[in-house]
Parts: C-alpha cells; sequence; structure tokens
C-alpha cells in the first residue's frame, strides 16, 4: 500500500533552523505537490514535528493534514571506530484538502 515517494517531494529535516525546512514543505506545497513527506533521523526528529506543525497550523490551517505517520530505526555505523547504534527514524506525510 505504502509507495516510495519521489524525492521531489521530500523534505529532509537536518541542523538547519526550522523556518529553512518551514519554506522547503510550503514551496512545495505551492507548487501544487499534493503530498509531501517530511523525513528526520535523530535529535533532527523534534524540528521535524515543529516544522510540520508550523505548517498545519501558522500557514495552511485548514488546508494540510497528516495522512500517514512513519516510524523505524537505521543501523549506523561510525567511521570512527565501526561501531554500530541504532538511529530513531520519522517520515510524516502531509496532504494538501481537496
Amino acid at each position: 500500500m505504502s509507495t516510495s515517494p519521489n524525492p521531489s517531494n521530500v523534505v529532509l529535516v537536518g541542523k538547519k533552523p526550522v523556518m529553512n525546512y518551514v519554506l522547503a514543505a510550503l514551496t512545495l506545497l505551492n507548487q501544487g505537490v499534493p503530498e509531501i513527506v517530511v523525513k528526520a533521523r535523530g535529535r533532527a526528529i523534534s524540528k521535524a514535528v515543529d516544522t510540520v506543525e508550523i505548517v498545519r497550523n501558522r500557514f495552511l490551517p485548514d488546508k494540510v493534514d497528516v495522512k500517514e505517520i512513519r516510524i523505524g530505526s537505521q543501523v549506523v555505523t561510525s567511521q570512527q571506530d565501526n561501531r554500530q547504534s541504532r538511529v530513531s527514524t520519522i517520515e510524516i506525510v502531509l496532504r494538501k484538502r481537496a
């Protein structure tokens, strides 16, 4: 059922300020993309949630819905000492209302 998103509708959240990701999400939605995916790992998960909430509540109230939230984890190997650790991941799918 779940399809892999096109790279053109994905916002990858990292170390930049939250408003950068909000602007990226708003730009995609205003270009006519029906669904966007906000992805983050580790400490950036809270920024991804903040991004989605700002888009939903401040900029596009009653125009965007959260379609799906996927959580998981990935095994990441450190380049310095080859240790493996688990990193949490989140994908939040936003959909424009019809």
